[in-house]
């Protein structure tokens, strides 16, 4: 079984622990910070250590919007978006890969929100995932 990593209060995620833990898909949390952090697209990156999950999440916000959460797996990082079940049904007239919108149809909602969560580890997902976040940081 998968288990989270960055599990140390003590160890700040810092660029040489992430490229530690997430192995060959460093290259693409790199490439993916460096878009959502450029003025462009201006979301703002803050890594918090949870003592409920008893890891390091990263937040990713717009303004003072959540867009997704970002935690670190074993050679792979998984995003996860919220969505509330009026602004959900859009997700499926997105341009993204069908297999992200059937995933996402399959979720259970936690309390009034649709979790929609993607196991990043190819470049060519950086596609879809940008998608969904410009249409996150859309909505009001």
């Amino acid at each position: 079984m998968e288990t989270i990593q960055l599990k140390n209060p003590e160890i700040l995620p810092t660029s040489e622990v992430l490229a530690e833990v997430l192995g060959d898909s460093f290259a693409v949390f790199d490439e993916l910070m460096k878009t959502i952090t450029d003025p462009n697209f201006g979301l703002v990156v803050d890594w918090h250590y949870y003592n409920d999950g008893k890891a390091w999440l990263c937040k990713v916000v717009f303004k003072k919007k959540t867009v997704l959460w970002l935690s670190a797996w074993d050679g792979y990082f998984k995003t996860t978006f919220y969505f509330t079940e009026k602004n959900s049904a859009t997700i499926f007239e997105l341009d993204i890969d069908d297999s992200i919108k059937k995933e996402f149809n399959a979720q259970k909602p936690i309390g009034k929100l649709l979790p929609l969560t993607i196991e990043m580890k190819e470049k060519e997902q950086l596609k879809d995932l940008l998608k969904i976040i410009e249409y996150k940081k859309g909505l009001k």
